[in-house]
């Protein structure tokens, strides 16, 4: 049956003005204006039968008129013009076929001027949406919390949609991001086959745990000393997988004359070395078809000998008997150097120091099990939260990048009727998603693959969750590609102003709450909900390390011992222990 059964006398007024998805109404009841909130919700009698439309509350007006003076020389009643302007946002269907109670997120009518107002409250607007909860829900519940409207009402966002149309998470420092997120990872880990990458910039969902979700970390420089490898849950990302743009980034000083000449050698002799490692291991079949950015294995020990001997060489001269220098001698030694820097870099030793291991040929596979495995393929969890968190920063979105990177080709490459999807959480995402005006040469590598995965990532089952205290230096493409927004509270007018210019020019204003916003509330909007909602997040089981302190509390508490002499010591030694 349907869910609106309202009376003529419970009308807050008229339509008294029509513009496309802009509707004035006349209020004529003073009571009824005083009840009415900015963004809350309004029905409006449809055209057609059998339809309602809902609107947002965008503004409420009390107008009064001047006096006139009749011909008798009495004023009359003051006139008064009360007036609510509604944006309309879908239509609610009595019924659709078989389907009793549907809501659209479209206008398949507009209101006639004259038509009823209701205000949507009290059993009307609990019914509404506990019918929005479950239409919403679609068999997939991905549930956040509570409607701010009717805190009985469960806030279902489309599981599928969420993931398919790409989603942006954003608030300010202790708005509830990380709450949020960790909210989301927690029901997609009771999921059978979930699959899914966090990337931890600094080890806050260390807390989570739970059968579906396991923990990695990128190898410091403790963990290369200790030989811990991926069964102790301890991640390497050998030089060879990175890219041959990405090598020339981190090998080759863009500023030196002889940069080209030294890019140019590099491609040769990195095909010359990978050449090497599949004619030594027996690869004959993949000889033919490997490029500069196969994922191929090769000893940087001959690559370093290969570049050395280049940056010396003689050739025979004009006169027999005679030497003179080659084309390249003595041009290759800003690269050798920085590479030499690099290799004995022991911050750097999770990509040049991972043992023989990580140069066998079935290496890649057996990482690609634990890393882009679904919990029935890597015999653990499907949720994998990564901890970049010893990662040096100025290489931090070469090697975020990198992960993200693999798990696209890899998708890439199997073929359709074998894919399984796959989602990227990107906590901190400003960090190695800027915007291209401020990145530099590495950032621009991590953009590059950020943003195909953005466009094209869809195709092959992989999805972007972008999570961000400052929508604003987030690049600009990432965010376009977004259709779902679940927005905490944002203080900064550049960061609001983002959120306000992704929204429909109907909801503009409904972007005015963000600075309002309690700590854990949210605004959603996009594909995933089908209408835009202002929801109270629950609490997940396991809160992250959000490092939130409670400064006024702890200067009242003793200081623990030795807590600076260790942190030296930790300094000292990269590691914490």
């Amino acid at each position: 049956m349907p869910i609106f059964n309202f009376r003529d006398e419970e009308a807050l007024g008229k339509v008294a003005s029509v513009d496309t998805t802009n509707v004035i109404v006349d209020v004529e009841n003073v009571a009824h204006l005083k009840r009415l909130q900015v963004n809350h919700l309004a029905v409006l009698q449809s055209s057609r039968p059998g339809q309602h439309l809902i609107g947002l509350i965008t503004q409420v007006t009390r107008k009064r008129g001047a006096e006139n003076l009749s011909d008798d020389g009495i004023f009359d009643q003051n006139h008064e013009l009360n007036l609510c302007r509604i944006a309309l946002i879908g239509t609610m269907l009595d019924r659709d076929g078989s389907k009793e109670n549907v809501f659209r997120r479209t206008l398949e009518s507009v209101p006639e001027i004259d038509a009823n107002c209701f205000s949507l409250e009290g059993e009307n607007l609990t019914g509404f949406m506990r019918t929005l909860s479950n239409v919403s829900a679609d068999g997939n519940a991905l549930t956040l919390g509570k409607y701010t409207l009717d805190e009985n009402a469960v806030a279902y966002l489309n599981g599928n949609k969420f993931f398919q149309r790409h989603a942006f998470i954003g608030g300010s420092t202790g708005s509830g991001k990380s709450w949020t997120t960790a909210k989301i990872i927690e029901q997609m880990s009771g999921l059978s086959t979930a699959n899914a990458i966090v990337f931890d910039l600094h080890g806050e969902y260390a807390p989570l745990t739970g059968a579906g979700i396991q923990h990695f970390k990128v190898a410091g420089p403790a963990d290369v000393e200790a030989k811990r490898t991926i069964s102790d849950g301890v991640l390497y990302l050998p030089y060879w997988l990175l890219s041959y743009e990405a090598l020339v980034s981190m090998f080759v000083d863009r500023s030196d004359q002889n940069a080209p000449n030294q890019a140019m050698i590099m491609a040769r002799e990195i095909n010359q070395a990978k050449r090497k490692y599949l004619e030594d291991n027996g690869q004959d079949a993949l000889l033919k078809h490997f490029t500069v950015d196969s994922p191929v294995p090769f000893d940087l020990d001959f690559l370093m000998e290969r570049l050395n001997s280049i940056n010396i060489e003689m050739v025979p001269g004009a006169k027999a008997g005679t030497e003179k220098q080659g084309d390249f001698f003595g041009k290759l030694a800003r690269m050798i150097s920085r590479l030499e820097n690099k290799i004995s870099d022991r911050r750097l030793g999770f990509m040049f120091n991972g043992g023989g291991d990580i140069l066998d040929f079935a290496w890649l596979e057996k990482f690609a099990n634990a890393a882009l495995g679904s919990t029935g393929e890597n015999g653990k969890a499907g949720i994998k939260i990564i901890n970049f968190s010893e990662v040096p920063s100025d290489v931090l979105p070469l090697i975020v990048s990198l992960v993200a990177r693999v798990t696209f080709s890899v998708q890439q490459w199997t073929p359709s009727e074998l894919r399984h999807p796959i989602a990227l959480l990107c906590d901190e995402a400003h960090l190695y998603m800027p915007q291209r005006n401020m990145a530099d040469s590495a950032d621009d590598i991590s953009l590059d693959i950020f943003e195909r995965i953005a466009k094209e990532g869809r195709k092959y089952g992989v999805s972007l969750v972008v999570i961000s205290q400052r929508p604003s230096e987030v690049n600009k493409t990432m965010l376009s590609q977004c259709s779902n927004f679940v927005s905490m509270r944002l203080t900064n007018a550049e960061d609001q102003g983002v959120i306000k210019r992704l929204l429909p020019d109907s909801l503009g204003g409904f972007s005015d709450i963000l600075p309002t916003l309690d700590t854990g509330e949210a605004l959603v909007v996009g594909d995933a909900s089908l209408l835009p909602s202002r929801i109270r997040i629950d609490e997940p089981q396991n809160k992250p390390n959000s490092g939130t302190v409670n400064f006024w509390d702890e200067w009242q508490n003793p200081v623990k011992d030795n807590r600076l002499m260790i942190a030296v010591d930790n300094w000292r030694k990269q590691n914490i222990q």
